[in-house]
């Protein structure tokens, strides 16, 4: 039997899977298109890029769905976790990374293993034989993407994901900005001050709101729709929902006090987060956008303390496009019509970097066992990585089908009592049964019966 499993995309999901199927004794090559092929949002040639923000989100596994999941991650030997853990930024309760020292720690790691190698080059068919994964994500190619809706009979839905600009600190009026997290959340005075906050008042953000309106956005293309994903709408796409929509999600003012000005409460206030090691560059939380380069450089420079901003990349938009996988994937995500075939990461539908790793680690294992004659089955729909894979495997609607990030509505219900004031507890209550039942999931693989 050929034991060789390949991997299209050397992204998240691809680098996760490719990790854990080498470990279980199965040779990898992973296919990455970069740089023949290049794409709207990558800036280099390594794996595991983070192309949009550089935060795998809370890393409260107690008490957060998304937490839940690095926990699992952890637990299952997950590259991509300990990557994340080696590079990791203040950031508060979130975990951030430095995004370059990340991307070529992972790189280096797949290419030191034994049994892993990297084919630089484009694949644009789906192959008749061999075990295959296809992860690649939201930038799959037109050729490849052409294939995939031609052999599944159905057009792949889509979005837009928007690109937050970064900023060189040195440009950063610091005399208007001062450190904070929300609420002084982390447990250290790095923790405490991981993000840069920059204050407006009320004639200032209203100011910001009609800059925004006015703004020169980016056109779609022909026969392309605005679908987006709520998780990451452009900011002028929430301001155009109403004028305090932005003041009520990024920029809300809760939580911080100006130490320039302590009596005078901000209107609004913009966060960036440190996106790298060194402090020099700096992410506009949650500013993802679709305006034109020149209009964004003068938007943003309304921002107090961004006047004289310089910018290392400015936002952007691209296409993502998943496929309806409740009526498309079994449950050991391969292609019902053609089961040689495995999708993972967010070309599944999930959204998210640890979401999108997860899909792939559970792929990379699924797809390892069948090629030693073996079988792994998905986890508990109670754990996070079950949620998300019965989720996108036939818990969805497909009529509605749509990128969804780990959650706990997703998990079968708890005991709910004491409603609302009994949140924590309850949410404590899922994380609780979900390590047990991710535990015994990894155990069941490590016995020699496990086939």
């Amino acid at each position: 039997m050929d034991k060789v499993l390949n991997i299209v995309g050397g992204g998240m999901a691809g680098a996760e899977a490719a990790w854990q199927a080498a470990n279980m004794g199965v040779d990898v090559i992973i296919h990455e298109m970069r740089p023949d092929v290049g794409t709207f949002a990558h800036q280099t040639q390594h794996l595991a890029e983070m192309v949009c923000s550089n935060s795998f989100r809370s890393d409260d596994d107690e008490n957060n769905a998304v937490g839940l999941l690095h926990w699992e991650m952890r637990a299952a030997g997950g590259l991509i976790m300990e990557m994340a853990d080696a590079h990791a930024l203040p950031a508060g309760g979130a975990l951030a990374v430095d995004r370059d020292a990340f991307a070529e720690a992972v790189t280096a790691r797949l290419l030191a293993h034994p049994r892993i190698r990297v084919q630089r080059g484009e694949v644009s068919a789906l192959p008749d034989q061999g075990q295959w994964i296809f992860a690649t994500g939201p930038l799959t190619s037109s050729a490849l993407g052409q294939a995939i809706a031609a052999e599944t009979g159905a057009e792949a839905l889509a979005f837009f994901d928007a690109i937050a600009p970064i900023v060189y600190f040195d440009s950063i009026d610091m005399s208007k900005a001062w450190f904070q997290s929300r609420y002084d959340k982390g447990e250290t005075e790095e923790q405490r001050t991981a993000y840069l906050n920059c204050p407006m008042d009320r004639e200032q953000y209203e100011a910001f709101i009609d800059a925004l309106l006015a703004a020169e956005k980016t056109e779609f293309h022909e026969g392309e729709t605005a679908g987006y994903f709520d998780g990451c709408l452009p900011i002028e796409v929430m301001s155009e929902r109403g004028r305090e929509t932005l003041r009520h999600g990024p920029m809300k003012p809760v939580g911080l006090t100006n130490p320039h000005a302590p009596d005078v409460k901000p209107y609004a206030v913009v966060q960036l987060r440190r996106d790298n090691a060194l402090g020099t560059l700096y992410n506009i939380v949650g500013f993802q956008t679709k305006m034109k380069y020149g209009a964004q450089s003068t938007v943003f420079k309304t921002i107090p303390g961004l006047e004289n901003a310089s910018f290392a990349r400015l936002g952007g938009i691209h296409r993502n496009t998943f496929l309806n996988s409740p009526t498309l994937l079994d449950d050991q995500l391969r292609l019902r019509k053609r089961p040689n075939l495995r999708f993972a990461g967010q070309i599944t539908g999930v959204e998210g970097y640890v979401e999108s790793a997860a899909m792939g680690l559970l792929a990379g294992r699924m797809a390892a066992a069948e090629l030693l004659g073996a079988h792994v089955p998905a986890p508990s729909g109670d754990t996070a990585m079950g949620a998300l894979v019965h989720h996108i495997t036939g818990g969805a609607e497909a009529k509605t089908f749509q990128p969804m990030n780990v959650n706990f509505g997703l998990f079968p219900p708890i005991d709910a009592r004491g409603g609302r004031r009994g949140r924590r507890e309850r949410y404590k209550a899922y994380t609780d049964r979900a390590k047990s039942s991710f535990q015994e999931w990894l155990a069941a693989q490590a016995r020699p019966d496990a086939a």
